[in-house]
This record gives structure tokens, sequence and C-alpha cells, in this order.
């Protein structure tokens, strides 16, 4: 996704903040059955954001 020349940051929802937040150091993954995914931290606790789907 990109918006007038910036790259769109990727968000995902942390259960332990119960709300979304952009996931810092995000990568894009390989699910064992073949879907792509995103994982990362939630920039202010740092839990695991696991986001399926991009």
């Amino acid at each position: 996704m990109e918006v007038s020349g910036l790259v769109a940051a990727k968000e995902g929802y942390c259960v332990k903040c119960k709300a979304k937040r952009e996931i810092k150091e995000a990568k894009d993954i390989v699910m064992k059955n073949g879907r792509p995914a995103t994982q990362g931290l939630c920039p202010e606790c740092g839990t695991k954001i696991f986001k399926i789907g991009g």
C-alpha cells in the first residue's frame, strides 16, 4: 500500500493493550499452510503481534 509516496505502516491488534497498534519490527512471513502473515512487536508494551493476511 502506497499513499502519496509514503509506505503505509502495518497495523495489528495488541491483545494486551486491547487496541490497534502499528507493528514495530514487522516481518512478512509465510505460515505452514502457505498463507502470508506479518509478525512483530507492539510499540507500547512489547508484546508479540501476529496478523494473518499480510
